[in-house]
């Protein structure tokens, strides 16, 4: 083994266990946490569009194709770099929390509001028969059936914006990809640092792509 590969192991062992920790304690918290805000917002956008809630429709719809139009980068500049310019200063954590969970409920509107719509017209009209209201129905009847048809793709969602969460670092945020940065700036060797970099957010994702299938596969059978 040459000098030069036993450097790259040496520099490889030492930066595995500050990347990985980096991950965990600050990629893995601002997944979970923007994902939980960005399905708060995702369950009321697609509420508000399918009940055709007519004073706030427009301005949900408007808030969907203006996130969905523009790419994730630019809109955690804006909320980073941009706000500061009109007095609103927020740190990169909060920063990212919002633009990340901006886009979640963008996107998981569509789908959620989608997999509502999937649920056959019988049933909603079943629901008004007993005499349910509209929101009761969507409560009780509709909603319970299609969470279980929203839950792959959300599940998809979820594992995608672990790997989204690197954005962050063009923000100053010090997630798993930040580090990795960092490290590559002292030691040179950007091929190996970030091919390491890959691989741990592979390991997070296969995780996730697990639990996914058990999850499906739970729901699946609980739909039986």
């Amino acid at each position: 083994m040459d000098d030069r590969m036993a450097r790259v192991i040496g520099i490889l062992i030492d930066s595995f266990i500050p990347i990985l920790k980096a991950g965990l304690m600050y990629t893995v918290p601002l997944t979970i946490i923007s994902f939980f805000f960005g399905m708060i917002i995702a369950f009321a956008v697609a509420i508000i569009r399918v009940t055709n809630f007519k004073p706030l429709t427009a301005i949900v719809k408007f808030y969907v194709w203006i996130v969905r139009g523009t790419p994730l980068l630019v809109q955690l500049f804006i909320i980073f770099y941009g706000l500061p310019t009109i007095g609103v200063t927020l740190d990169a954590f909060i920063s990212a929390i919002i633009g990340f969970s901006l886009s979640v409920g963008a996107y998981g509107s569509e789908t959620i509001r989608a997999a509502i719509l999937s649920v056959p017209k019988g049933q909603w009209e079943a629901a008004h028969a007993l005499g349910l209201s509209k929101f009761q129905a969507l409560r009780h009847i509709i909603l319970p059936q299609a969470i279980k048809v929203a839950i792959p793709p959300m599940a998809n969602s979820f594992i995608s914006l672990v790997k989204d969460t690197s954005l962050a670092a063009a923000i100053t945020y010090t997630e798993l990809f930040q580090v990795a940065q960092q490290i590559t700036a002292r030691t040179y060797e950007p091929l190996w640092l970030y091919l390491e970099a890959a691989f741990i957010y592979l390991m997070f994702c296969s995780v996730l792509s697990v639990l996914q299938s058990r999850l499906e596969v739970r729901f699946g059978k609980s739909g039986d």
